[in-house]
């Protein structure tokens, strides 16, 4: 049996970032939606389970999802749930390289205050990757 090649959106938030943790869930949401992993009429979880699964006040995921709902990304149906009502959304690779600069620089700061090279971790990703 092989592999499914399906994008999946997990949710993680870094308190270091200094990016408040609603807006980190709506850059979440809209590069989800931008890269296919959601789409049209797809549901979120609901504001108390995604609470509980990121260890953060329901509060700031409903925040996170009213601004999704005021820029049309999303449409809460009372009782029913939040869901995707935006087909597309583009991000730019500027903003991709951006995004991808945030979360790497400082890993490969850490790694290197241990002695680990980029070259070690280009190695291990690229093994990674062959397992997943």
């Amino acid at each position: 049996m092989q592999k499914e090649d399906v994008k999946k959106l997990e949710f993680s938030l870094d308190p270091k970032s200094g990016v408040p943790y609603y807006k980190q869930i709506i850059i979440q949401v809209e590069m989800a939606i931008a890269d296919g992993r959601l789409s049209k009429d797809e549901q979120l979880p609901t504001v108390r389970s995604l609470a509980v699964d990121l260890r953060i006040n329901p509060n700031t995921v409903a925040r996170a999802y009213n601004e999704l709902e005021i820029r049309g990304i999303v449409t809460t149906q009372q009782g029913s749930g939040t869901f995707i009502n935006t087909q597309e959304i583009e991000i730019s690779a500027v903003e991709r390289e951006r995004f991808l600069a945030e979360i790497t620089r400082p890993f490969i700061i850490k790694a290197a205050s241990y002695g680990i090279n980029l070259q070690e971790i280009i190695k291990y990703l690229m093994e990674l990757e062959k397992n997943i």
